[in-house]
């Protein structure tokens, strides 16, 4: 079977002044049709512009990046958007106010995706698949006449959804699609992407910050530190058994509701300069288990049972 999603030695560099800003750093992961990947990692890892990399958003420095066969790295960014294989791989914001178009209703920007990537759709084609994945997202027919300044919070996220599966993509991201609501709806949002996936067998690149929005649901998880990818294991065996002392700091700093009145020490140190990383181990600085060879030596992901890790000292 043809995998999703398939990375292979991504790379994203940004010319800044004083030098050049690793933001992505060799990434290789890959996604099996049906999956759902979490990707977590502090503020600054590099979750952002991996989306915007696999989204086709911009273009890679190096690097390949195949979507259910298709080499769509080797197309660049302002290309891509026009083609056919844009529908491959759909993309659900982070802030749902700000990725609707606040002159379309409901239904016109759930529609216009398949307007521009599905020529062979007949207007009327095009608006009943909309009204059908709208129905799908839990939106009643009413809604599709509204405004973005007309719908909540949860109303406008399911729009957002529903924009997204319209094309029928191979591949759907969600980057953070929770953060932006209440705690009262995070919940029905993310039990309706997981009716969803359930249902139609959907692949899912999930990026979040939150372990316990992860946990629910992602089968896969992998952890981003300064760039690089410095584990990737199945769900429960990454929260039952971590191997990198990075992975381990994130759990260790994670609030956790069974745990009042714990203490619990800060995570060491600040993220290094991605324009000036530190040699060997990105993480060394930080780590309470560094030896020299962290400072001289790059760790190559290896494999530990059924986890990728990146660590000298893993074991």
């Amino acid at each position: 079977m043809t995998d999703a999603l398939s990375i292979g030695h991504l790379e994203k560099r940004f010319p800044v002044k004083g030098g050049v800003l690793h933001a992505v750093d060799g990434v290789s992961l890959t996604l099996a049709k049906g999956e759902s990947l979490g990707l977590v990692g502090e503020s600054g890892c590099g979750k952002s512009t991996l989306v915007r990399l696999v989204a086709r958003l911009i273009d890679p420095s190096e690097g390949r990046i195949w979507c259910d066969g298709t080499d769509i790295g080797a197309i660049s960014a302002r290309r891509f958007g026009a083609l056919p294989e844009r529908a491959k791989i759909q993309v659900v914001f982070q802030d749902p106010t700000d990725s609707l178009n606040p002159h379309f209703r409901a239904l016109e920007s759930i529609m216009d995706p398949l307007r521009r990537l599905r020529p062979d759709l007949s207007r009327a084609a095009a608006e009943a698949r909309a009204r059908e994945t709208a129905a799908l997202c839990g939106l009643p027919e009413p809604l599709l006449d509204r405004y973005p300044h007309q719908l909540s919070g949860g109303q406008k996220a399911r729009v957002g959804i529903a924009r997204a599966l319209a094309p029928e993509p191979e591949v759907l991201i969600l980057d953070e699609p929770t953060s932006a609501l209440d705690v009262s709806v995070q919940s029905q949002v993310l039990n309706l992407m997981s009716d969803l996936r359930a249902e139609f067998g959907l692949t899912y690149l999930f990026i979040s910050h939150d372990l316990t929005v992860v946990h629910h649901m992602a089968d896969m998880i992998g952890v981003l530190y300064l760039g690089r990818l410095v584990e990737e294991a199945p769900r429960d065996r990454l929260f039952a058994d971590p191997k990198h002392p990075y992975t381990r700091m994130l759990f260790d700093a994670a609030p956790r509701m069974d745990a009042y009145g714990r203490e619990v020490d800060p995570p060491r140190g600040e993220i290094p300069d991605a324009i000036n990383p530190p040699s060997g181990c990105a993480f060394h600085p930080r780590c309470p288990l560094a030896v020299a060879r962290c400072s001289r030596e790059r760790p190559e992901m290896r494999r530990i049972g059924d986890t990728r890790v990146a660590c000298h000292l893993a074991e």
